[in-house]
């Protein structure tokens, strides 16, 4: 007769085998999480910036089937539930795909531009509005400072 110790490795063991037991513990941890969400307190405004970054994050979470991840980002940061038009997404970034780039995620179009960029020198990053909460002094001053 097999102990609960050997039961338990055994369970363990099948679970990582089928793939199974990380989504089990990505799922565990998103229904502590909501059940642990106190509704009762209202959620900072998001800012437009805020809104667009979460929806790349998202996107990239959903591609990679983080689908639990995806849904604790969603419900900690007040995203819509209903994802933005990703040709939306793409015009207020300003940026131009073309056919391959529309099978993955806009955040990976993103990266590339940059990690493959024949400048040779670097982008100049801007701030933009402050998001609900910063200050001034957690923010990083840019080359004029």
């Amino acid at each position: 007769m097999a102990t609960i110790t050997e039961l338990k490795c055994a369970v363990r063991e099948t679970l990582e085998s089928r793939g199974v037991l990380g989504q089990l513990k990505a799922r565990i941890r998103a229904e502590v999480f909501s059940a642990l969400d106190d509704q009762r307190e209202p959620r900072p405004l998001l800012s437009h910036e805020n809104l667009l970054i979460n929806e790349l994050i998202r996107e990239y979470l959903e591609f990679n089937k983080y689908r639990y991840t995806a849904s604790v980002l969603t419900a900690e940061s007040g995203q819509p539930e209903v994802p933005l038009d990703r040709q939306f997404l793409a015009n207020e970034l300003k940026v131009t795909e073309d056919a391959g780039s529309k099978s993955v995620p806009l955040l990976y179009g993103l990266v590339s531009h940059f990690v493959n960029s024949d400048k040779g020198g670097k982008a100049f990053v801007r701030g933009a509005s402050l998001p609900a909460g910063a200050t001034a002094s957690s923010t990083v001053p840019g080359p004029d400072a």
